[in-house]
Formats: C-alpha cells, structure tokens, sequence
C-alpha cells in the first residue's frame, strides 16, 4: 500500500499552469512508484511535502544560501528523512522562470518539463540521489519509467 500523502501547495509567483490538482498528481506518481521500488529500503507510512514555486529572486537566494550556488536553479529538495513515526518530510521548490526558460530552451512542452522537474524533487524527498553513477542510473530509470507512464519521452534523451 503507498504512503499516505500530506502535500502543501504554495505559489509565491503565479502559475496558473499548474494548479494544485495537477502538482498533486505528479506528486502522487512519484510517491506511489517510489513505494513499488523494491531497492529504496523501507517504505514510509506517511509522506508530508510542501512544494513552493518561486521566482527567479526567491530561487536565487535560497541556491546561495543553502548550496553555495550564485545563480537561481529549477529545483531544490530540503529532505528531511524518515522520523520514528515512518514519516518522510521534504520541501521542494520549484523555480518557475528557469523551469520555462529551459523548456523552451529544450523545446520540451512547459508542462513535460515541469512534470519531471516535480518528480525529480519528491524521490530526493523521499531519498533518492544522483552521485554516483550507480545512483543516476537508478533515480533516472525512476523517473523515466513514471514519466513514460504519463506519455511524455525520456527527458536525459539528447
């Protein structure tokens, strides 16, 4: 059975596209695959996330202050880890400009790219990295498999 999930909504920049009922799908899917994930270890009974979408400026300062990184990123994850309880707490914020620059950039569909931009920033929530090759490997197997089952293309293909 998934984790119960406890998501927050907050829009510091508007983004009408992407109202709270589709972030929580994406939110959802991410989750839910995560726990069908036989090599993540134990799964969490509950997950709670606030997910915040942010301008340039907010992205900015939060990737200076909290990485030691000048310039603002598409996504930043604050996870928490598993308390006692079996609950996983996280943040995730979302940089709305730079998430649209790079669509555009990319010519991916906005919505693609914000789609595994949310699931990339909820399996570090829940513990998932990239560091190593074996764990890039596996987390962008992960996302490549949820986003697939939502009919949008492998986003690490060039």
């Amino acid at each position: 059975m998934p984790p119960e999930l406890h998501l927050a909504v907050q829009y510091a920049t508007p983004s009408p596209e992407l109202p709270r009922w589709r972030i929580r799908r994406w939110v959802q899917r991410a989750v839910n695959g995560a726990a069908q994930d036989a090599s993540a270890g134990p799964a969490p009974k509950r997950v709670e996330l606030t997910l915040r979408l942010v301008d340039t400026q907010e992205g900015h300062a939060l990737n200076r202050d909290y990485r030691g990184r000048d310039y603002a990123t598409n996504v930043l994850t604050f996870a928490y880890g598993m308390d006692p309880d079996d609950t996983v707490r996280g943040d995730i914020v979302l940089c709305v400009p730079v998430m649209t620059s790079e669509a555009r950039e990319q010519n991916k569909p906005l919505l693609h790219h914000a789609a595994h931009l949310v699931i990339h920033g909820v399996l570090h929530a829940l513990g998932y990295d990239h560091e190593t090759p074996i764990e890039a490997d596996h987390m962008e197997g992960l996302e490549t498999a949820l986003l697939e089952k939502m009919g949008i293309s492998d986003p690490y293909q060039v």
